[in-house]
């Protein structure tokens, strides 16, 4: 089986569109709407790497990161932003964060970033060998 990811935004669009790509490229994914049903899937099951939105309505995404952290410090966290701050990139990583993409999301990018957060945390952590979406 495939990584396990957890793909967090609260645009219903979106959570479709990237947990039907990566199911696609031989990914389990659950899907979450806000960060407070993220931080609950990740009380009662396992991920290899959360893909979470910055803005959303109530917990957004830097709220939730160092909660996530604490939580289940061996999960990879990709954000994603429709803001192009480097600012923001840049707080997202020291609070934890693997990286950070822009939205719309490239693909290519995408997959370069999932492959090189799930090889991180196999290395760090004994996780699952990486998975290329490409």
């Amino acid at each position: 089986m495939g990584a396990k990811l957890l793909v967090v935004d609260d645009e219903e669009k979106v959570r479709i569109y990237l947990a039907r790509l990566l199911v696609n490229r031989g990914y389990q994914v659950e899907t979450a709407a806000d960060g407070a049903s993220a931080l609950e899937k990740l009380t009662h099951q396992e991920f290899d790497v959360v893909l979470l939105d910055i803005i959303m309505p109530g917990m957004g995404g830097m709220e939730v990161l160092p909660q996530l952290k604490k939580l289940k410090p061996k999960v990879q966290v990709i954000m994603l932003t429709g803001n192009a701050s480097v600012t923001i990139g840049v707080e997202s990583i020291k609070r934890g964060a693997f990286d950070y993409l822009l939205k719309p999301v490239d693909l290519e990018r995408l997959n370069e970033c999932l492959t090189q957060a799930l090889e991180h945390g196999r290395m760090l952590h004994g996780g699952p060998s990486s998975v290329s979406i490409s």
